[in-house]
């Protein structure tokens, strides 16, 4: 605040996720002490889509659209090799918006795993015996999972990162091993294929959608800023340019993936045990 106060700084535009607008609200907090008119405005940001309130976050399509391609690649090199089995894992700590999403919309997924629905790894629903039906119905299949999805089953991850948050165990590598077991148990050959994109998916140019979505925001921003309004973060809500008590963000985020009707599409789209 001394750093704004010097520089004769009188507009704060902050981009990031929960923990971004609870600091940014706390700076709007001792602006307020201080009685200065200094607007403090936020822009919602995650690539994992999990803000809550908003429809979703900027560049979230455009991460869909890249996931889609690593997915066709993963299809291709599954089918390349004999009980071909790819995984594919994609960016979601504690929520599956990406991995479903993209699923979805690529069409070529047997199986999508994600944190908010424990893994099944024995009797019926076994999605060991559910690639098993698949591989050799189809002679290859395609895996895409959350990187938070199965930590149950990894085991318990090496303290924290730098941001606080706990760190995860590789479900991915996880996954590979523990598929290419269960083939061999049953007396089965499997070539399984472990695609992790990490940052890719997110570190390219925005689409069409994406970059009209940011010009909304941005001016949704300024616009409330030069009205003379502060503590508010620019989204869209219902489809509507609106803006948001800054702290609702953070009393709401991070959501969890809702499991209705977008998880019943998932099932019907995969064949995976419901």
């Amino acid at each position: 605040m001394d750093s704004l106060e010097m520089r004769g700084i009188n507009q704060v535009y902050i981009v990031g996720g929960d923990g971004t607008h609870r600091g940014a609200y706390k700076l709007h907090e001792e602006a307020m002490r201080r009685g200065k008119k200094i607007a403090i405005i936020g822009v919602p940001k995650t690539i994992d889509n999990d803000i809550g309130v908003i429809d979703r976050s900027f560049g979230f399509k455009t991460c869909i659209e890249e996931a889609c391609k690593v997915i066709e690649c993963a299809r291709i090199e599954a089918a390349s090799a004999p009980n071909g089995v790819c995984v594919v894992k994609l960016m979601g700590r504690d929520s599956g918006f990406i991995a479903t999403h993209a699923t979805l919309a690529a069409r070529d997924v047997d199986l999508c795993l994600v944190p908010e629905v424990p893994i099944v790894t024995e009797g019926p629903k076994s999605i060991f015996k559910h690639l098993r039906s698949v591989v050799n119905r189809n002679s290859s299949a395609v895996v895409v999972v959350a990187e938070g999805a199965g930590q149950d089953l990894t085991g318990a991850g090496d303290g924290t990162d730098e941001s606080g948050n706990k760190r995860y165990k590789d479900i991915g590598k996880w996954l590979k091993d523990a598929i290419t077991k269960d083939f061999k148990a049953h007396g089965l050959e499997a070539n399984v294929r472990y695609i992790d994109p990490s940052y890719i998916i997110r570190s390219v140019p925005a689409n069409a959608d994406d970059s009209e979505y940011c010009i909304l925001l941005a001016q949704t921003a300024v616009h409330g800023a030069m009205a003379g309004f502060s503590a508010f973060s620019a989204g869209l809500v219902n489809n509507r340019s609106v803006m948001i008590p800054m702290t609702l963000i953070g009393e709401s985020s991070p959501r969890k993936l809702r499991l209705g009707r977008r998880w019943g599409r998932i099932v019907d789209t995969t064949g995976q045990p419901l």
